[in-house]
């Protein structure tokens, strides 16, 4: 497997760090990849092409799973799982530089933290932006209409933008629970139920 050698030099030089065997992977060298990532995407003019790209890798572990038993298979062994990934990549009209990447965390057996350096990297792009970091859980199918009503009234409330995750949660019966940060806003009535029970326990 080859990888342009501009490539190769530019990434390790961003990493910053010596590269081993160790198999040893700690959330601290998962940024230092995906840093490396939003680095090399900043100087070539293309992090919201690659960010895009990210997150469409993202969606395919999440929904599929024979992709994700692809990444978390040890026993597959480097050139096949290249050649897989390429075609995925190449099917999908992927830029160049994603695809190195990707080769690159194959070639230093670091495909299987794909799912966590890519996350992070998304989190790094949210954060240069300056966005907020907000989760959504309803009771109720969200409409996207209103899911972007809620995250304009929340960077209105905030005055910063805001990265909202939405996520539709049948187990919370009615009303939704919203979370900026480390506050919470919970109307559920789930939560209800819980408050009124705790409230029994305590007479």
């Amino acid at each position: 497997m080859l990888i342009k050698s501009w490539f190769l030099n530019n990434l390790q030089q961003c990493i910053g760090i010596k590269l081993s065997t160790n198999t040893g992977f700690s959330i601290t060298s998962a940024e230092r990849y995906s840093l490396a990532l939003y680095e090399l995407s900043e100087e070539n003019n293309l992090l919201s092409n690659i960010e895009d790209q990210s997150i469409s890798i993202l969606n395919l572990i999440n929904q599929s799973d024979d992709f994700f038993n692809l990444i978390k298979d040890p026993t597959i062994n480097q050139e096949d799982l290249s050649k897989v990934i390429n075609k995925i990549l190449e099917n999908n009209k992927f830029h160049s530089l994603f695809k190195n990447f990707l080769n690159f965390l194959i070639q230093k057996k670091r495909f299987f933290y794909l799912e966590r350096i890519l996350k992070s990297f998304i989190e790094i792009c949210s954060k240069k932006r300056g966005e907020i970091k907000a989760e959504l859980r309803s009771a109720k199918n969200l409409s996207s209409d209103e899911i972007t009503k809620i995250t304009e009234g929340l960077t209105k409330n905030f005055s910063s933008k805001i990265k909202l995750n939405y996520k539709h949660d049948e187990s919370l019966i009615g009303g939704l629970i919203i979370q900026v940060g480390s506050i919470m806003f919970d109307t559920s009535i789930k939560n209800k139920l819980q408050q009124i029970e705790n409230r029994m326990l305590e007479v």
